[in-house]
């Protein structure tokens, strides 16, 4: 083998590894975060979660992938031990569909339909289809599809490079008493998970085999223990990312580990000692593709077969690895424990990782509510605890819109869809109202606190007119809570008329209060104050606005919100108008009597 063919076998290998990322990216973009969310939901039985581990790595072509997100579910506490135990053994399975996609460079014969098979006669022909649809197409499916087809074809390309290289070392003695010596169960085991452990992909690693089984240099007995040792290395993954995670993720890894040891450990022991007395003859055979792809599926299948009844063993033995310490208490309810959903793990299914951090999102917008809630309640009726309760719910969104922020920035640098891309800007948007509206509650509190240290207290009327302005806040932030947490655009559309009506009484209720003071019926220090409470319920409203505003310019791609503002209120001038005085009707100010206080 000359320099020349070296290299050709280095660059079918590079468009080989190259083309597998391409392709595992399109798919996970074309699953937009879904599957992960299913992975997620539906794993509480037990075969469900082992056909669902199975489904899902299928589709985005990496166990590791997959045992990566389950690991990052089970830190965050979304997923259990016995739920991800499921999915693990299923995520075994579903990596052996690559291996069959790849044995398609084995196929053999002159035939009209076996030459179709070939990826030497349908790669190009994805390749240009894909590529045309890359620079023709304007829609974000037709380039996410076009992305699969392209990293398709450069997976087969660089396959069906590697193979062709290869096959003339079939001819050559040392390559060949290479392959020899890795024969031996315990150097060819070793082999495949040094091999899967550098490259983190079994897929990858099972793909370099068959084609180097394509050269008729490669035995059965050299290809099996290979394999094995494939199948121990594509834990790797999983241990590198629990190693940094908290105690359940550690475990979920262990259990990964120890389900491939286990399973590998079980064939060998049994395989290998009925060889050595029955001296199976297909072992001395040349292993092909195809016969590869067969022994990968049905090994992993017949290890998730007879492991299924046992796998309270492998939660068993996590749990003696990784004991819980005695005496420690869980925290529940913090801020930290919360923002667990905030996965490192999860930047590697981008699609997945914004979902989260939507729910994220919505948990940090209920602090704001209750807090500002809580702090209207205290005009009313002053209570220290309630206070102090503010207080730790603005400290709270202060936590979420800093940990959301820096996982945003994250996951930006990731390759989202535009769609998603969108979403998180709006997301970006968002936290940031919900912080300021946090904000307006530790104001008002303040206001509540100053009138009860300086026992001061509202007239009847200034009471009244203010039971209705909060009332009115109250509701749009209900609304517009809702609209965000359900993205719901036609509920987004009431949010802007509500706004203007409380606009209007935050002017109405300070010319009132003026009339009071020349009448000498109020005092100007609860002037200041009732303009500081009035001010923070405009400018909470204002913020509730942006919110609406956020999600209707979603689906308009356009982020200028003062400029969108104002468009929007133009274009629907007639309805608008029409609900903002049907509102004004609904939030009528008192009515009082000149003679009456």
């Amino acid at each position: 083998m000359d320099i020349f063919s070296v290299l050709t076998m280095i660059g079918g290998l590079a468009l080989f590894l190259y083309g597998m990322e391409v392709l595992g990216d399109g798919l996970k973009k074309a699953s937009g975060g879904k599957l992960e969310i299913i992975l997620e939901k539906l794993t509480s039985n037990k075969l469900m979660a082992i056909l669902l581990g199975a489904g899902v790595t299928a589709v985005i072509q990496s166990s590791s992938a997959t045992t990566v997100m389950v690991v990052g579910f089970v830190n965050s506490g979304i997923m259990k031990l016995s739920q991800a135990v499921g999915v693990i053994l299923g995520a075994n399975v579903g990596t052996t569909v690559t291996a069959w996609l790849l044995s398609l460079t084995g196929v053999e014969g002159s035939g009209g339909f076996l030459q179709l098979l070939k990826p030497s006669s349908f790669s190009p022909i994805l390749a240009i289809v894909g590529v045309t649809m890359l620079s023709m197409g304007k829609k974000e499916k037709q380039k996410v599809a076009a992305t699969i087809m392209i990293g398709f074809a450069v997976l087969m390309t660089g396959m069906d490079t590697m193979s062709n290289t290869v096959k003339p070392l079939a001819e050559d003695p040392e390559f060949t008493g290479m392959l020899l010596r890795f024969s031996n169960p315990v150097l060819g085991m070793l082999i495949g998970l040094v091999l899967t452990a550098v490259i983190q992909s079994s897929s990858a690693s099972v793909g370099i085999l068959q084609a180097l089984c394509v050269s008729g240099a490669v035995s059965y007995s050299t290809a099996i223990p290979i394999l094995m040792g494939q199948n121990v290395g594509d834990c790797v993954a999983a241990l590198l990312s629990g190693a940094s995670a908290g105690r359940g993720a550690k475990r979920a890894a262990l259990v990964s580990l120890y389900y491939k040891v286990i399973k590998v450990a079980v064939f060998m022991i049994i395989f290998y000692p009925l060889d050595a007395m029955v001296h199976f003859s297909f072992l001395g055979r040349p292993a092909s593709a195809l016969g590869v792809a067969v022994i990968h599926t049905a090994f992993n299948v017949a290890a998730v077969a007879v492991i299924y009844p046992f796998t309270w063993v492998l939660e068993r033995l996590a749990y003696l690895a990784l004991p819980e310490p005695a005496g420690e208490e869980k925290e529940e309810g913090t801020a930290r424990g919360e923002i667990q959903l905030l996965d490192s793990r999860f930047l590697g299914a981008p699609g997945f990782a914004l979902e989260q951090c939507r729910n994220a999102a919505v948990d940090m917008a209920g602090y704001a509510r209750e807090g500002l809630f809580l702090a209207m309640g205290l005009l009313e009726k002053y209570d220290k605890k309630a206070a102090a309760r503010v207080v730790g719910l603005e400290e709270l969104v202060d936590h979420y819109e800093d940990e959301l922020g820096s996982y945003l920035v994250k996951l930006s640098s990731r390759h989202l869809t535009a769609r998603d891309s969108q979403e998180l800007l709006v997301l970006l948007h968002c936290i940031g109202d919900f912080e300021r509206i946090s904000d307006h509650a530790i104001n008002i509190m303040e206001s509540a606190r100053e009138m009860e240290e300086k026992e001061l207290s509202f007239s009847r009327k200034a009471r009244e007119e203010l039971a209705v302005f909060t009332g009115a806040v109250k509701d749009i932030v209900n609304t517009s809570l809702l609209v965000f947490q359900e993205e719901d655009l036609k509920l987004a559309g009431r949010v802007e008329p509500l706004e203007e009506v409380i606009d209007y009484l935050n002017s109405e209720v300070k010319k009132r209060h003026i009339k009071r003071l020349r009448k000498g019926k109020c005092t100007i220090e609860m002037g200041f104050v009732l303009s500081d409470i009035t001010t923070n319920y405009e400018r909470v409203s204002d913020h509730c606005s942006n919110i609406a505003l956020c999600l209707l310019q979603l689906e308009e791609d356009n982020f200028e919100t003062h400029e969108y503002q104002s468009s929007y209120v133009n274009k629907e001038d007639g309805e608008f108008m029409a609900e903002v005085k049907r509102l004004r009707e609904h939030y009528q100010l008192p009515k009082y009597k000149e003679n009456k206080g």
